[in-house]
């Protein structure tokens, strides 16, 4: 419609095209907030690590504030000196003295020196390997004829290539500090002069892998007679499967298990007849079914969970409480030793009540109704960790124990083969389980394979 058309149309014509234009334009604006509004429902905040499972790693990084940059670096004002102590037995002295005076020559061996300065050099020593040559003779007795052959001792069998520790350090390098067969061939020809094929390295790593295996069945053992367990499971790549690394976290023993499944039976393969007290984990299906008669859910996935809800709606004060709550109830767990126990009892019974005034809350927003049911059917199973020393409020640790098989996937690909994986499980059960008594791990894993070929036996050249 052009300008000559309008002027054509009567006053009365031009009202009712008006009011016709008005109304549809009340349409479109009826429209556009509707779907505005459905646009700001769906539209969920930026995932995180604060407030949902997803690895700090994954977190997008932001600029660092410019009066954080423009701060000097090292140690705040005030911050306490702290040097490198003094060994109390050192290897080597070496004692710096003027064996004549520079002036007259005159001979300064016999005088006693005034001690003016102690430094301390910690230095690493060349690390070579050592070849062991191994000569096993047969004697023929002169008395009776008899011929007599002589074993050798451990750690220097006829039918071995190299030694435990030399194989503990391919297994330390493969297995703790995630180094592929490649690298793990420059790094032993660079560092200890040694000369390995990877099918030499990967010899190595079945004979460890043998070994470990037949321990998890002890280990296995020991988790099951925890009285508490916790557990989690991650995903792993198995000759280009999706398969699951789980681990159960015991009292004295620490098991780790890979299978293609994410389901309880795995957790009954485990466990087998065994119940353990109290169970926890995640709120995973299967982890829910364990056998167990209580069970800790982990308030850390909790509170993450609450603050996505957060996040999306500012405002929203149920999520808000519901982590003061949860963090309250952790808090009180970490200083019950210094509180007087009517005290600490009494604390107890005022976060049990707010709890049920808060699970009974009327809510709008269905992510929060979501949680709220969840809460509501877990109810006996948010505070266990008040009524038990031993249980902990949150699975962080069996998530730790998890992570370097995390870093090992990224790091070095895919297990090859159902082999590869079960033997790197083994391991990983045997390193862990010794470091709960305080043993590294290079020390379990030379332990696992044997007695180091040096020092040489009494009667060695």
């Amino acid at each position: 419609m052009v300008r000559e058309d309008l002027e054509a149309l009567t006053k009365e014509e031009l009202i009712d095209l008006i009011l016709k234009q008005a109304e549809q334009l009340a349409k479109l604006q009826a429209d556009y907030e509707a779907l505005k509004l459905k646009f700001e429902q769906n539209q969920k905040p930026p995932t995180s690590s604060q407030n949902s499972s997803q690895p700090p790693s994954r977190d997008q990084k932001g600029s660092m504030p410019k009066e954080r940059r423009k701060r000097r670096h090292g140690p705040p004002a005030g911050h306490p000196k702290h040097e490198r102590k003094f060994v109390a037995n050192p290897d080597h002295i070496v004692a710096v003295r003027t064996d004549s005076c520079p002036d007259c020559q005159a001979d300064l061996g016999a005088e006693a020196g005034l001690l003016l300065a102690v430094n301390q050099i910690t230095e690493l020593p060349v690390a070579k390997a050592e070849v062991i040559e191994v000569r096993q003779y047969a004697v023929t007795c002169p008395q009776c004829g008899g011929q007599h052959v002589a074993q050798p001792p451990e750690g220097l069998e006829m039918g071995r290539r190299f030694g435990a520790r030399l194989e503990a350090t391919v297994v330390y390098y493969r297995q703790e500090q995630h180094i592929s067969y490649q690298r793990a061939q420059s790094t032993l020809r660079d560092l200890h002069g040694v000369t390995l094929s990877q099918g030499g390295i990967d010899q190595i790593m079945q004979r460890a892998g043998k070994k470990a295996v037949a321990e998890v069945e002890t280990i296995q053992e020991q988790v099951r007679q925890s009285a508490v367990i916790l557990s989690d499971e991650t995903s792993s790549r198995v000759d280009g499967s999706n398969w699951w690394h789980w681990v159960f976290c015991g009292l004295t023993a620490v098991l780790h298990v890979i299978r293609f499944n994410r389901s309880t039976d795995v957790i009954k393969e485990v466990m087998g007849k065994r119940q353990a007290e109290v169970w926890v984990s995640d709120c995973q299906a299967a982890q829910l079914k364990a056998p167990a008669q209580e069970r800790q859910i982990c308030l850390s996935h909790q509170l993450r969970n609450l603050q996505a809800v957060v996040d999306r709606y500012p405002g929203a004060f149920w999520a808000q409480a519901m982590q003061a709550l949860f963090r309250s109830a952790i808090h009180l767990r970490n200083q019950s030793d210094q509180l007087p126990p009517e005290h600490f009892q009494a604390q107890v019974a005022r976060i049990e009540r707010l709890c049920d005034r808060l699970i009974q809350r009327p809510l709008s927003q269905p992510e929060a109704s979501k949680l709220q049911r969840r809460y509501r059917k877990h109810r006996q199973h948010l505070f266990v960790f008040l009524y038990r020393t031993d249980v902990p409020p949150t699975n962080n640790l069996s998530e730790r124990t998890l992570r370097p098989s995390v870093i090992h996937r990224k790091v070095i690909g895919c297990f090859r083969s159902d082999w590869g994986a079960q033997a790197y499980a083994a391991l990983e059960s045997v390193i862990d389980t010794a470091a709960l008594s305080g043993i590294d791990a290079f020390q379990s894993i030379q332990h696992l394979i044997g007695r180091p070929s040096l020092p040489l036996p009494l009667g060695g050249e």
